[in-house]
């Protein structure tokens, strides 16, 4: 059983950096038409698939005694085992990639006794690789990141993204979004919740929400804003939003602020 996480990060990102080509040879030459729907509005392409089938296979010589919890289920059934679990989101930003907008990434995170240990983004066109382990910091192409310390949200800005599905709470949702847009600097939607999080973990945004997430979408995320400095929770509360589905990640400087401004509509 390994105990050297900074070296295993290290590995991941490495192989995220490898798989991130393959993503980028195919967005050359992807065909629309090979799309499929999951949902009316969820996307999945054999982009996913066999990005998802690549990060596995590696993923089994660096730590064969893990399970796993993927989006696209090519490892089989999810296997949740006590001692270690990698979370993969293969393609993060789905429909930003069929449509051709450069925006997407690869999202790993280890859980080591049901504890975040390693988190991995690496946002495909830009190359970078957002890496974090537990208790030794987060960094960006090994360069160490950390989040703002601006202070309050009318210096701020924010990210989020929009739902594709339970659109029964868009109302209540389109008012939290115009409330962070009158209070804040402005508000951002690039598409992938896993650079949304890299991002606040390297300053260049001060906070993001979401709701109707999975744990594939947010692992590595979370840990690259804890190990930068900031604070991630859910909506309403102070709970692991790891398995929730909504989340709330800052600075922490201005988290209160944040979860404030939710509550005035969100039940």
């Amino acid at each position: 059983m390994p105990t050297d996480f900074i070296t295993l990060s290290l590995d991941l990102a490495s192989l995220c950096r490898t798989t991130a080509q393959f993503i980028r040879q195919e967005a050359a030459t992807f065909d629309r038409g090979k799309i499929e729907h999951k949902g009316v509005h969820d996307l999945v392409s054999y982009v996913d698939q066999e990005t998802e089938r690549k990060l596995v296979a590696g993923l089994r010589q660096l730590l064969p005694e893990a399970g796993f919890i993927t989006e696209e289920g090519t490892a089989g059934p999810d296997t949740h085992t006590e001692e270690f679990t990698w979370i993969i989101d293969p393609l993060d930003g789905t429909t930003n990639f069929v449509h051709g907008l450069p925006v997407y990434s690869i999202s790993v995170a280890l859980l080591h006794r049901k504890e975040l240990v390693i988190g991995v983004v690496h946002e495909v066109n830009r190359d970078e690789s957002f890496r974090a382990v537990r208790g030794s910091g987060a960094f960006c192409n090994d360069l160490p990141i950390r989040v703002t310390d601006i202070p309050e949200l009318n210096s701020s800005l924010i990210a989020t993204g929009f739902p594709y599905k339970d659109f029964g709470q868009m109302g209540t949702y389109l008012q939290v979004l115009g409330a962070f847009m009158s209070r804040s600097h402005g508000v951002r939607r690039l598409g992938s919740a896993a650079v949304d999080l890299a991002y606040v973990a390297a300053g260049r945004y001060e906070g993001f929400f979401e709701f109707n997430l999975n744990s594939y979408d947010v692992a590595a995320g979370i840990l690259l804003v804890r190990e930068a400095g900031g604070h991630v929770t859910q909506f309403l509360e102070d709970g692991d939003p790891l398995f929730g589905r909504e989340i709330v990640a800052s600075n922490g400087h201005l988290h209160a602020e944040m979860q404030q401004t939710i509550r005035e509509f969100w039940q």
